[in-house]
Order: C-alpha cells, then structure tokens, then sequence
C-alpha cells in the first residue's frame, strides 16, 4: 500500500510503502506523478519512504510495470530520495545515477536513512 507522506503545491511528490507494493499502487503512483505534470511541471522532484516495506509483499508485476514506467519517464524526475533503513538500496543507488547519467543533467538521486528524513525532505522540497 502507498501514502502520500505530505501533500506540496510545488513540483514535489512524496509517498511511503508500507507493507508492501501492488499494481493499484502503481497505478496510483503514476496517477499522483501525472497530476504534478498537468499542473504545468516538467519535473518532479520524488520522495520515496520504504522503510516499512517488506520485500515478499510485492507484486512482480507491478514491480516491473513501475520499473518500466520509470524508464520511459525518467527525463520528467526531478531529484528523487529513497528513504529506507537498507545497505542494498544504499549501494544500488549511486549505479542507478551512474546508468542513468541523471547527475549529469542536474538531477539526482540519495538515499537517506530514515534517521536523515529531515534531509530528504531539503533535498526534493528546498522551497517548500
């Protein structure tokens, strides 16, 4: 199940997984993602809080659907936290942003711990 962690008028999107990720939240990801871009963003800067997700709760298919999805809109995301309590995720991030050449065009993607919330919420809400 996903949940919005904060609701921000700016271009800022920040949801929680908690127990574990289904194709209706992906959908509903993408559907929160779309609404930022209607209202005339051409980037979204990401929050993702995944400390309560457990790893055998998750739809492969829908994991793959948003791994997917992701690809094709990638160029739209603006900085992007994952916020979790994980060495796996930790080291995976910096080769996604090395894949992806993110940095390169000014975005990035951290992982924060989720004793560094408060971090994550400066790094994709600077002005909020």
């Amino acid at each position: 199940m996903i949940e919005q962690l904060k609701i921000f008028e700016g271009n800022t999107l920040a949801i929680e997984v908690i127990d574990g990720f289904t194709e209706t939240d992906e959908k509903l990801a993408q559907k929160l993602f779309q609404e930022k871009l209607d209202k005339g963003f051409s980037q979204v800067h990401v929050l993702i809080k995944l400390s309560e997700m457990k790893v055998n709760h998750i739809s492969v298919k829908a994991f793959f659907e948003d791994a997917l999805w992701g690809i094709r809109n990638y160029t739209k995301m603006g900085h992007l936290a994952i916020v979790a309590h994980s060495n796996v995720l930790k080291a995976l991030v910096p080769i996604d942003n090395l894949f992806f050449q993110r940095a390169a065009k000014g975005r990035y993607e951290m992982y924060f711990d989720v004793s560094n919330m408060d971090d994550a919420w400066t790094f994709t809400a600077p002005t909020e």
